[in-house]
């Protein structure tokens, strides 16, 4: 027979996941094509032949994905697989539509043909939407199943966004480890609270070898999901995070609607903010669709090193870029903080912007007067700190999960927000997590 000519929509993380463990050593399909999307100065480049494999010895190239009707068309895509996170499900048909017009059957992968299975006992941690507090409850259980005596290493989805060849496996156990890297200030967001820890981090783009290589140190693997992605691995216990902030979304966005029907517990997060009606919107949604899931309400309280800097002073908010852009909130922490502490005014960053950083506000109106902390590569953190010292402000209210001090210069005082799962009420994760996990 001969092979199905196929290309994978993506964004440098579950589509390489999807490749590497389907589709890699399998002769009955040729991988003609990535396309790429969400993620920055992906698109143009080559998945590598060294990770390819022996059927790949030129590599893949990827493409942007505005070129996807033109490739299938061109290329004779007989199949495309839809194998990124965090869209509207009305989205995904949209490209479906696009894609069965120009010829090509349209293809979502589901668990079964995508989930590595571990020798030790693996937690997920996933989540509806992107910056609902997947990070925080991913801190919580690591301390959780370490206060038990386990070792623990976090895996966390891709964010291979360098020399793939280099980042096929990575294992992070110091800051050192951060540079060695050449880490973004995504993957810093996700590593350096782990590292503070002192919770081994591995991430990458060859899953199973990540994988093999954290078995030989650890007692329990803990997946720290990426998006609102499901895991790259088989779970023994799945553990969901949902936002009250944007009820509703639990059920209308991809994948994480099928995160929720597969879970084994909720952690509706961010209580202590929310609406009640909200909280009880998704309460009843979760319900719906997984009626046999443990539901725990949490909080997100803020801690910040001064409060009193804040009052009355001009300041300009910086949050986790993800959760701004494709995760379209228009606030998280950092303003919260702001108003809770008497801020005088939140100054819109946008007539300061410059380059990548005017760019992302362009390609994502939706975000308000905050600033993302968005820094794929250099001349993103180099935009990133000139829109900051270009900032007519008194202060600098930083939300992002890292101290931005370490891989930036700024020309104003700077207070960091942060935030911490705290459940409320019963049952609690470590009551949960000890019936699966006694102790040792």
């Amino acid at each position: 027979m001969t092979p199905v000519r196929t290309l994978i929509m993506g964004a440098a993380g579950r589509d390489f996941h999807n490749f590497n463990v389907f589709f890699r050593d399998n002769p009955d399909y040729e991988v003609v094509a990535f396309t790429a999307t969400q993620i920055p100065n992906i698109d143009g480049r080559k998945y590598p032949p060294e990770l390819a494999g022996g059927l790949y010895p030129q590599g893949i190239p990827i493409y942007p994905e505005a070129d996807l009707v033109r490739l299938v068309r061109e290329l004779k895509i007989q199949q495309v697989i839809f194998a990124y996170s965090d869209v509207p499900h009305a989205y995904v048909m949209h490209k479906a539509s696009a894609v069965l017009a120009a010829g090509a059957d349209f293809r979502l992968m589901g668990l079964n043909s995508t989930q590595i299975k571990s020798t030790k006992p693996v937690v997920s941690v996933c989540a509806v939407r992107t910056g609902s507090g997947k990070s925080q409850t991913t801190r919580r259980v690591s301390l959780i199943l370490r206060g038990l005596g386990y070792r623990v290493a976090a895996i966390r989805h891709p964010m291979p966004y360098g020399d793939l060849v280099k980042q096929k496996v990575q294992r992070y156990a110091h800051y050192e480890d951060l540079d060695r890297y050449e880490c973004t200030i995504e993957e810093r967001e996700e590593y350096e609270p782990h590292l503070d820890n002192g919770v081994i981090v591995y991430a990458g783009v060859d899953y199973e070898a990540i994988l093999r290589q954290a078995e030989q140190e650890v007692d329990v693997v803990l997946w720290d999901g990426g998006n609102n992605d499901f895991s790259f691995y088989v779970p023994d216990l799945s553990i969901v995070v949902a936002d009250p902030h944007r009820p509703g979304h639990e059920v209308a966005y991809h994948p994480g609607e099928t995160n929720i029907r597969a879970a084994d517990i909720f952690v509706i997060n961010k209580v202590d903010t929310a609406a009640p009606e909200s909280i009880a919107s998704v309460r009843n949604n979760l319900f719906a669709a997984n009626p046999d899931a443990v539901v725990i309400e949490a909080a997100s309280p803020l801690f910040v090193d001064d409060p009193a800097a804040m009052r009355g002073k001009r300041v300009l908010v910086i949050e986790d870029g993800p959760t701004l852009t494709h995760g379209e909130m228009a606030y998280g922490a950092g303003w919260v903080a702001a108003r809770r502490f008497n801020a005088g005014e939140i100054v819109d960053p946008r007539p300061y912007a410059v380059g990548s950083i005017l760019e992302t506000y362009r390609k994502y109106p939706s975000t308000g007067p905050i600033l993302p902390a968005m820094g794929y590569g250099n001349e993103m953190i180099h935009d990133l700190q000139e829109t900051i010292n270009r900032a007519d402000v008194d202060l600098v209210v930083s939300a992002t999960p890292i101290d931005l001090n370490r891989v930036i210069k700024v020309n104003k005082p700077m207070q960091r927000v942060r935030y911490e799962l705290q459940e409320i009420g019963q049952p609690t994760l470590e009551d949960l997590l000890k019936s699966r996990f006694p102790g040792k």
